[in-house]
């Protein structure tokens, strides 16, 4: 995730200049792009900045996040951030649960599970935001401690919940 000065500006350098793809959310003051034969439902955020959490509108980066396999391994890894006092929120993306921290440096990062592709179309509904509060214990109810998340072998899927086409 980044902040940026100009959303559109980035857009056009991200996707004219490294290939990468916008993909089809509103989300104001943001964009979401995925990189050239990129399974990840995105790989890059684009925040505007004014309109963002850092001060003074700076530009920059906003978090790093990486993927584990099983919602068993963000249980834990959310146990020790929370020993570590690390822990700094948790949320439910609808085809993503995550969860959210900084390091010693105050770098912020997040570490997500990816809800597997036949269950995406489950989770994205109209009407539902797509941003809520994360019940992890629930979310292992849901689809067991031990099964692998992602990979978004069909990358329609987003684009076509999101109101796209297969093609986005």
């Amino acid at each position: 995730m980044l902040y940026v000065a100009d959303v559109e500006r980035s857009v056009a350098f991200y996707t004219e200049v490294l290939g990468f793809e916008k993909l089809p959310v509103d989300f104001p003051g943001a964009a979401f792009l995925r990189g050239a034969n990129s399974a990840n439902d995105h790989d890059l955020g684009l925040f505007r900045a004014s309109s963002a959490k850092p001060a003074g509108g700076a530009v920059g980066l906003y978090h790093l996040a990486w993927e584990v396999e099983t919602l068993r391994d963000m249980a834990a890894v959310g146990e020790r951030m929370s020993a570590a006092r690390a822990l700094t929120g948790a949320a439910n993306h609808a085809a993503t649960k995550a969860l959210y921290g900084v390091d010693p440096d105050g770098i912020e990062f997040e570490v997500t599970w990816l809800v597997p592709d036949e269950f995406v179309a489950d989770e994205l509904v109209p009407g539902v935001p797509p941003t809520r509060p994360l019940d992890l214990q629930a979310e292992i109810e849901r689809y067991g401690a031990d099964t692998p998340g992602g990979p978004r072998t069909d990358r329609g899927i987003y684009a076509r919940l999101m109101g796209g086409t297969e093609s986005d």
